[in-house]
């Protein structure tokens, strides 16, 4: 029997928690390496690699492990690619295409241990297409809403970080004028 060399790749958009003896991609590993060894009959093998992007997006190619574990495909190392959800392996249906074209240009392929669905047939092909058009639109949705919140705290006043200017003090995420650097402001204007 041949043997085909998986690799587990976890993903998490924020690093809250990473920290924690068992985190979120420890589970999402644990889930992963599981539904490989229920395929050790089929030649499956987990590959000691760790391939875990934490605290990063998904929305974008520029993850060290995921770069990592397209080289490893296109170098023959990895023959399945193993995520808990496909939205761990990206949020953007044009990064999902690309990611694709590796996979078949090496002859790998994913599985998603959580959602089944069978990408050689054209309904599992559509399926997948729809998974990820949700992923997207919830990243995107997400984006807005942060846009949004930041915008009405703005214009309410509110101070949105960043460097305190010279002359300032932040009090209940307002600017308040520091009399002692306001006195030196002054003098140099």
């Amino acid at each position: 029997m041949k043997r085909l060399n998986c690799a587990i790749y976890t993903r998490k958009s924020s690093d809250e928690g990473l920290e924690k003896e068992f985190n979120s991609l420890d589970a999402q590993r644990e889930a992963c390496a599981a539904f490989i060894l229920s395929q050790k009959h089929a030649g499956w093998a987990a590959l000691p690699d760790l391939y875990d992007d934490g605290g990063l997006s998904g929305g974008t190619m520029d993850r060290p492990a995921l770069q990592r574990l397209l080289g490893d495909i296109q170098a023959g190392k990895v023959q399945i690619v193993v995520v808990y959800k496909v939205d761990r392996l990206t949020r953007s249906l044009a990064d999902f295409a690309k990611i694709v074209d590796v996979f078949d240009a090496h002859d790998a392929s994913f599985v998603s241990v959580t959602q089944q669905f069978n990408t050689t047939t054209s309904m599992g092909r559509l399926t997948l297409n729809m998974l990820l058009s949700f992923a997207q639109f919830e990243r995107e949705i997400a984006g807005e809403r942060i846009r949004d919140k930041i915008a009405a705290s703005k214009a309410k006043g509110m101070w949105m970080g960043g460097n305190v200017p010279l002359g300032y003090d932040v009090n209940d995420r307002k600017l308040i004028v520091n009399e002692v650097e306001a006195e030196t402001v002054r003098m140099i204007f």
